[in-house]
């Protein structure tokens, strides 16, 4: 999977070079001019991005205060980039959650290596399970276990309700049949005569809003189970 990373420098002929060298060893890059911009691709793709490079000196704000921003909504990797040799600046950059500064004049060879560097020590943390799933304007979080609705209520589940809509967003667009929801949310198997599981998925639907008679979120695979249609995203934070 190709890593996306949002780059942030007010000066051109910069954002132009990272871009194309950046792009040349495999990573998909986006740009932005000023804090402004930033915080737009930010907040449109901010489920995308692997990684962000944020220039402390910009004309509408200053990088630390994207930092903040940044590390408030999310755990990925920060580099700054600074044209001061003031050590006070990378100290508040790697306070306020930064990973890496960079001084200003670098090459893109040393940013190169430099978000390597902080992509191979983030292989363990990459690795840990989602904690929020969102799916139709609903999110699941697994660390709290609560489900928001799109009004941003909570939607009251039982534990076993929960388990269940748990397995199913882990496994979106996969056709599950009774044993294995069965085996996931009791630990043990049931019979063909068995209903329970076919009751529970109906208060689950209820629960979500899912039209019994036309469900769009868990349908009903005749003969072979139960499939989560819903377009499920992740992350960590």
């Amino acid at each position: 999977m190709t890593r996306k990373i949002l780059i942030v420098d007010d000066d051109q002929k910069t954002r132009i070079l990272l871009k194309a060298y950046l792009e040349k060893n495999q990573y998909e890059v986006s740009l932005s001019h000023n804090g402004e911009s930033f915080l737009a691709e930010f907040n449109r793709c901010a489920d995308e991005l692997s990684l962000v490079i944020l220039d402390v000196m910009l004309p509408d704000t200053d990088g630390f205060a994207l930092c903040k921003i940044v590390r408030q909504r999310s755990n990925m990797p920060i580099i700054m980039l600074t044209a001061s040799s003031d050590e006070t600046d990378r100290i508040v950059g790697l306070e306020l959650g930064a990973d890496d500064y960079i001084a200003k004049p670098y090459s893109p060879r040393e940013l190169l290596a430099r978000i390597k560097a902080i992509f191979r020590r983030a292989g363990v943390e990459a690795t840990l399970p989602p904690r929020r799933y969102n799916f139709v304007g609903f999110t699941l979080d697994a660390v709290e276990r609560k489900v928001t609705s799109p009004a941003g209520e909570l939607v009251t589940l039982t534990g076993l309700d929960f388990q269940l809509l748990k397995y199913f967003v882990e496994h979106p667009g996969d056709i599950l049949d009774r044993s294995v929801l069965c085996e996931e949310t009791r630990g043990r198997d049931v019979g063909p005569l068995d209903r329970s599981l076919d009751v529970q998925i109906s208060r689950l639907r209820l629960r979500l809003n899912d039209d019994g008679k036309l469900p769009a979120i868990i349908k009903t695979v005749r003969g072979a189970g139960y499939v989560f249609s819903a377009d499920v995203t992740v992350s960590q934070a």
